[in-house]
């Protein structure tokens, strides 16, 4: 081997990241992820001040803590918060914290062995001294909205209480002022939510026996309560207006005329005023309500905006039928002295059963009758049989939109059952409603959804034919401006605009000389879209991105400007908006916008700034940047910063451009202790497509320059964009985590791959393996040495591409694809759907069914060119996969194992798509370690692999395996 010239070796350490003068570190080994801390959430947690964060952090198994420090010093605190992470809340002034703590990892393992009921306390701290208040058996809570110090804290129901369903489900609420520590309680509150101010409370009361049952208002200045309504009735689903001047609810009673309970909606308004106002309507005695519908339950109702309309939902309501009960009661009364027969006679009673009449047979208890239990699949059923039992909850559940004009007394369902879903304009002058009864069928067989667009007039109920066979695949929808008055849209590679008042037109991109189709979408999908963006908040432009360049678009398209500047010629492009002002609707361009900011080519990442008519970019360089907030009530931001080697980290500014930010956070304080990647190398190369693209190469720890190392092919579909993020330790459900690998001495590949339509495996192996072998040109990559893995669409190309290739030594795949002929026709059992829509409009990528399409299907399943597999294989496929079923991993391990390959299953009985048990997620992933470690580092292979595990033998086996390993 030729000597490294200096000059070179200095280069490339600085490229990588790699310390000359770092010591030898250990690897990171599974038992040490158990341990290992981090941030679990609250990156964006700021008080309303901005002088304080809170988040929460633990380990990746075990008992969490709440970490609350000031901004402008190291003033910090901590709190232990219990196994499972907690909200966290300021209040307005910034004075306090409050959290739940929840019961603690070894409580809650103890727990679940004696059945005993655990429950969560709260915590609200004093931040300016420091001192704590707890609250036990509690179930949730509420600072006051911008009125400080008062906080509402609802307890949970006693062990003693009643478990029956209609049994009261009130408990006490209490009221504390945190600053003052007074309190009031009251008992048997049902619901409660705090107005925007803060300065009103509505809340309901669900009491045993209904007695005091009612909605009420307090005011939390004056301590004044007004009672809204008083029944033996329950209250729910309250719901304050934006400006917390009004507020709806449901009110549900029993009806002997109805087999459920009968709502109806309450409007609250003039609650500022000196009495209150407020509107009752249940539909009932309306003849303009539909027949055999009733108020919905299931939908919070609330106001217009100018108080005249509350909306809310109608849905199927049944009515008992008494006439029918007490004319069959009659009838078996009288045929029953009729009868001389002896009582107890089998003789007569099979006489008796001949005889009876059918009223009497309708009479019979339900529970009597012998039914068969069965499903039938009809050809015409617009969704699958199974479709429907994954959907039956929310069918049962599901509402019609409709609203009652307070004003006018008149009652207009806005959705039905063709057109069921309505989407409601800002001002709820009109709405936008989406009917695909006549292509519903089709759209489920492959993919492709169309519908008919009408516009809904809110104030007449009319509704208009806007669009007929719209095409809705690849479609951002409708977006409605602030006004309520114009709408954005799509079609056919352009966007455009609606005047809903007029019915005008415009083209929006029209004068634009650029594509708004997605050129990396390579779905079958006809001319996907770019991103839409959305309007200004006073309605005057639309906000749409081509595949770079975002643009500022006046509603009638006349205007046209480019906050960009080209940005297409440097591969940058705007990715996201950081949605600063909550309280905005739309973007206001008078104040300043952030943009999150991403270079293609680079990978590099940044955030923009919008101030003017051009976006200035803050920053771009080799980190990952999110979580980008505003304090509510000070210009003071915070965001988080990673790479692959940093893990994500918040930094603190006043500074309007981002600058001279501080670092508030020390995440992943173990990390430092163990061997870590030395760096990342990213590459380009040519697929045997033709296609020019890009691989991420992650350097191993203690990477030596010139020497070649195991490699980890890690495949999904376009992955270079992740090049900058942080890989947590953990134990994913998927079994692989990049960081472990990486530390162990494994360098990780990770390409690009794009596809072509009716070739997926093919297009995988085109990209892959040019991949792997230009990887094996940098030097780093051992060509002896390199393994695959992949899970779901990963796992198929995994499976897939050891059909067509020898170039790896070893292959992991994770519930994979493998005939695409039977997967095709088979049921994605979590959503209940055909594989069919996936194959045609989605990830398979195929145009049609495998009838008409043949060589396709069987080009691309992995199970017909199983002959040709060399590659020993890690195979997992759960017996309880609803995403690809599991008889695709047992056809294609029984067809290797026919053929006498190596293969090894491993399936976790119960297990979904994904691993969710961590018992389980634990010892997948150490398995496939000790399976890579084998095949590429040469230790000795793990007995499960060398000689199996006898069924009878399993248990002892997993005893003594758990024990060596704790």
């Amino acid at each position: 081997m030729k000597p490294i010239k200096l000059t070179t070796l200095f280069l490339l350490l600085i490229f990588t990241g790699l310390n000359v003068n770092a010591q030898q570190k250990p690897a990171l080994s599974w038992k040490d992820v158990t341990a290992w801390r981090y941030i679990k959430s609250g990156y964006n947690t700021l008080s309303p001040d901005g002088q304080w964060m809170a988040y929460i952090n633990g380990p990746v198994d075990g008992d969490q803590e709440v970490v609350v420090r000031k901004v402008n010093d190291t003033t910090t605190f901590r709190y232990p918060c219990g196994a499972t992470a907690s909200f966290i809340a300021f209040s307005n002034d910034a004075k306090f914290i409050a959290f739940k703590v929840s019961p603690k990892d070894a409580e809650v393992k103890a727990a679940k062995k004696t059945n005993k009921t655990l429950y969560d306390k709260l915590l609200v701290v004093n931040l300016a001294a420091n001192t704590k208040t707890e609250f036990d058996h509690v179930k949730n809570f509420s600072f006051s909205g911008k009125l400080p110090n008062w906080i509402a804290i609802s307890f949970s129901p006693l062990e003693t209480a009643s478990k029956e369903k209609d049994a009261a489900k009130g408990t006490d609420l209490l009221l504390c002022n945190a600053s003052t520590k007074k309190s009031f309680n009251v008992g048997s509150v049902g619901e409660f939510a705090f107005n925007k101010a803060g300065d009103l409370l509505a809340y309901s009361v669900d009491a045993n026996g209904k007695n005091g049952n009612g909605i009420y208002v307090r005011n939390m200045k004056t301590g004044i309560t007004d009672g809204v309504d008083n029944d033996k009735a329950l209250y729910k689903s309250i719901n304050w207006n934006q400006e917390g001047t009004a507020f709806a609810l449901l009110k549900s009673n029993k009806n002997d005329d109805y087999k459920t309970d009968v709502y109806s909606v309450i409007g609250v308004s003039k609650v500022k005023g000196d009495s209150l106002g407020t509107t009752f309507y249940s539909g009932l005695t309306d003849k303009s309500f539909p027949a055999g519908m009733g108020i919905s339950g299931d939908r919070r109702p609330y106001w217009s905006d100018d108080l005249t309309t509350l909306l809310f939902g109608v849905s199927t309501i049944e009515k008992n039928d008494k006439a029918k009960k007490d004319s069959t009661k009659t009838t078996a009364k009288k045929d029953s002295t009729k009868t001389t027969a002896k009582a107890g006679s089998v003789a007569d009673a099979r006489k008796d059963s001949v005889n009876k009449k059918p009223a009497e047979i309708a009479a019979a208890k339900k529970d009597d009758i012998d039914k068969p239990d069965m499903i039938i699949w009809n050809w015409q059923d617009k969704r699958l049989q199974s479709a429907q039992t994954v959907q039956e909850m929310s069918d049962k559940t599901f509402s019609y939109l409709a609203e009652y004009q307070v004003t006018n007394n008149r009652f207009i369902q806005l959705a039905d059952s063709n057109m069921r879903t309505v989407n409601v304009a800002p001002k709820q002058a009109y709405a936008i409603g989406t009917d695909n009864a006549k292509y519903e069928l089709m759209s489920n067989l492959n993919g492709q959804s169309y519908a008919d667009i009408y516009l809904i007039n809110l104030k007449t109920g009319d509704k208009k034919l806007l669009f007929e066979n719209f095409y809705l695949t690849g479609n951002p929808g409708f977006r409605m401006a602030p006004n309520g008055k114009l709408v954005s849209y799509y079609q056919d590679g352009t966007f455009y605009s609606i005047n809903l008042e007029t019915g005008e037109k415009y083209n929006l991109t029209g004068k634009i000389k650029s594509s708004f189709v997605d050129e990396l979408d390579d779905h079958n999908v006809i001319k996907p879209a770019t991103e839409n963006f959305g309007w200004s908040a006073d309605s005057k432009y639309a906000l749409i991105k081509d595949n770079y360049d975002l643009w500022r678009i006046s509603a009638d398209g006349k205007s046209v400007v480019s906050l960009t500047d080209n940005w297409k010629a440097r591969k940058t492009e705007i990715t996201g908006i950081f949605n600063l002002y909550t309280d905005d609707k739309g973007t206001d361009l008078q104040k300043a916008q952030y943009f999150s900011v991403f270079n293609r080519t680079t990978k590099q990442a940044g955030i923009g700034r919008l101030d003017g008519a051009q976006i200035k970019i803050l920053f771009l360089d080799n980190y990952a940047y999110g979580n980008l907030v505003k304090a509510k009530n000070n210009a003071v931001f915070a965001y988080s910063k990673e790479n692959y080697e940093q893990s994500p980290e918040v930094f603190v500014t006043a500074a309007a451009d981002l600058s001279a930010a501080k670092q508030v956070t020390k995440n992943t304080p173990d990390q430092a202790k163990y061997a870590w990647s030395s760096g990342v190398k990213l590459f380009n190369y040519v697929s045997a497509n033709g296609d020019t693209l890009q691989a991420a190469l992650y350097l191993p720890a203690n990477y030596v320059p010139g020497k070649a190392y195991p490699t980890i092919t890690y495949i999904y579909e376009r992955l270079t964009d992740g090049l900058n993020g942080y890989t947590m330790p953990g134990y994913p459900g998927t079994g692989f985590n990049k960081a472990l690998y990486t530390s162990n001495g494994y360098a990780v590949l990770m390409p690009d791959i794009k596809y072509k339509i009716n070739d997926p495996g093919m297009s995988a192996v085109a990209c892959v393996v040019p991949a792997v072998q230009a990887a094996i040109a940098t030097g780093i990559v051992d060509a002896k040495r390199v393994a695959i893995h992949g899970h779901s669409w990963g796992g198929y190309q995994t499976a897939f591409l050891i059909t067509q290739t020898n170039i790896f030594k070893a292959a992991a795949a994770g519930a994979p694809l493998t005939d695409m002929i039977s997967m095709y026709s088979l049921i994605y059992w979590n959503a209940g759907i055909t594989n069919q829509a996936i194959f045609e409009a989605s990830q398979g990528r195929l145009t049609s069914g495998y009838w008409d399409n043949i060589e396709a299907f069987e080009r691309n399943s992995p199970i017909y060119h199983i002959k040709n597999v060399q590659t020993p294989l890690l195979l997992l496929h759960n017996d309880k996969d609803g995403a690809v079923d599991f008889t695709q991993g047992i056809e294609y391990y029984n067809g290797l194992r026919r053929l006498n390959k190596p293969v090894v299953m491993i399936t976790y009985k119960g297990e979904n798509h994904g691993i969710a048990k961590l018992p389980n997620r634990k010892d997948y992933a150490v398995r496939m370690l000790e399976y890579f470690d084998y095949m590429l580092k040469d230790k000795p292979a793990p007995t499960w692999w060398s000689k199996g595990v006898n069924h009878i033998d399993m248990d002892k086996y997993l005893e003594a395996r758990a024990f060596e390993e704790n």
